[in-house]
């Protein structure tokens, strides 16, 4: 009895996932309503709005594919958003339109020329919808039965058994069938789809008759009708794709398998004129349509100028993606160059760039930003905790006031305690310094750090103070 008890507690422990939670985990749209006006706090997102007003119009010429060519420009303070309303664009365009995010000092880590991985990174984020027929078999499985072999050698064999709503037929199946069926796990009542040239096989869902069945079924089990007509039909498959996978599948030296290695090296440009001439072969014959999709780069200044002027080129081309651009730089040096730019972005560039500008939060925006980054931690934490979290973050960033979060809540577990309260946010205060913290501390102790600028800046000026009254006594020696 006690190890049947133990079996069942390991087979729920190994059902259970962990999940990570990320800095942007908790964004799940735009937050507009219908007429696309910003609601106050929804999806994961609080206040900016202005920036996420703006930033929905963006979102509504990308769906009827306006803006193909164009980039937008998302400045602000550190810790004011502009990440954050970029991914709650990728949440809002769904999984079918393809967002590639990098960061601009991205491409100097990179085996390849900085212009290749500009290259890659534009052709991920362009899609291609290539739509075709295909003969498939669609029905609900009434019967699955496998015969093996009574030795244990040999191929298998079995018979399937489908039916429509109009029709009923048994299927005599192979040794590769069964296995594909036996990989979907595939049972009876399952609607399922197979397509006759491939042998795939695509689980759909199970049947409504099936729904009272007493099975073990999860909540993500979807119930569907069972299908009309005839069991072999003819169907349109759309399949969606970006340029870069067709890319890299053409390419020779690599082949489809780079896919998964990553390893993709540079590609010819010769390989991309071909496909992009096959691509508008079949857009003309109505087989395919792009999909402009989202390349967002964070820390665009961390680009240099020759970047800026590949990508200024990229923009003008017929096949170009939408360029998102975040930088929280004011009028700071163009990289490579001696030259001021207002965000350190060239002025040519710049003037082919909308600017959606961010606004620091108010504590009571904090606050409620801080709530939502609890509850996606797991967090309970008290009303006095988390306007004393708020005013830190006011007085420090949202950055430093977020990480508080986890600390303190690991404190509160460590005292076996369920809420956090404002002694554990205390706590963590003292034990986890902000950066003004930081530095007035090493000002106090500057002398013991080594090659510290405060200490150095101290002993230039008092070199400079020795200078001046050498140079007194000498003025006054040489008057006598």
């Amino acid at each position: 009895m006690s190890a049947a008890a133990v079996a069942k507690v390991q087979e729920v422990r190994e059902i259970s996932r962990v999940e990570r939670i990320g800095a942007h985990s908790h964004i799940r749209g735009l937050g507009l309503d219908d007429n696309r006006e910003p609601r106050n706090v929804s999806q994961g997102l609080v206040g900016q709005l202005k920036a996420r007003k703006a930033m929905g119009v963006v979102l509504d010429m990308i769906k009827e594919e306006k803006i193909a060519g164009r980039s937008v420009l998302l400045a602000g303070e550190p810790g004011t958003g502009k990440t954050a309303i970029a991914m709650a664009l990728a949440q809002a365009l769904g999984s079918d339109t393809p967002f590639t995010c990098m960061s601009g000092s991205e491409i100097y880590s990179l085996e390849m020329s900085k212009t290749e991985a500009l290259t890659q990174a534009i052709r991920k984020s362009i899609g291609v919808r290539i739509k075709e027929e295909s003969e498939i078999i669609e029905g609900e499985v009434v019967e699955f039965q496998i015969e093996r072999p009574v030795t244990g050698t040999g191929s298998k064999v079995g018979k399937l058994t489908m039916r429509t709503t109009d029709m009923e037929t048994v299927y005599d199946l192979g040794n590769k069938m069964i296995e594909a069926l036996l990989k979907e796990k595939v049972l009876a009542g399952d609607v399922v789809t197979i397509d006759v040239a491939s042998g795939k096989v695509n689980k759909i869902g199970r049947s409504f008759t099936r729904s009272r069945d007493y099975d073990a079924s999860g909540p993500q089990t979807r119930f569907v009708q069972c299908p009309e007509g005839e069991l072999q039909k003819r169907k349109e498959v759309v399949h969606t794709v970006t340029l870069h996978e067709i890319d890299v599948i053409n390419s020779r030296t690599h082949g489809f398998l780079a896919l998964f290695s990553g390893d993709t090296g540079e590609i010819k440009s010769e390989v991309r004129d071909q496909i992009n001439c096959k691509v508008s072969e079949w857009r003309e014959e109505g087989k395919a349509e792009l999909l402009a999709g989202v390349l967002f780069i964070d820390e665009v200044h961390m680009l240099d100028i020759e970047c800026f002027s590949f990508l200024n080129r990229a923009l003008e081309n017929e096949i170009a993606p939408i360029v998102i651009t975040a930088t929280n730089r004011g009028v700071t040096n163009i990289r490579g160059t001696n030259y001021k730019s207002p965000h350190g972005v060239p002025l040519d560039l710049l003037d082919r760039m909308v600017i959606i500008m961010t606004q620091p939060y108010s504590e009571n925006e904090l606050e409620q930003i801080l709530k939502i980054r609890a509850e996606e931690e797991d967090c309970e934490i008290s009303k006095d905790a988390l306007s004393i979290l708020a005013k830190i973050s006011k007085s420090t960033s949202l950055r430093y006031g977020i990480q508080l979060i986890t600390t303190a809540h690991l404190v509160c577990r460590k005292r076996k305690a369920t809420e956090v309260t404002v002694d554990d946010v205390k706590k963590v205060y003292r034990l986890f310094l902000d950066e003004e913290r930081s530095t007035q501390l090493m000002k106090e102790y500057q002398k013991e750090y080594m090659f510290d600028h405060y200490a150095m800046t101290d002993a230039d000026n008092e070199e400079d103070k020795l200078d001046d009254s050498m140079e007194v006594q000498n003025d006054s020696t040489s008057s006598t």
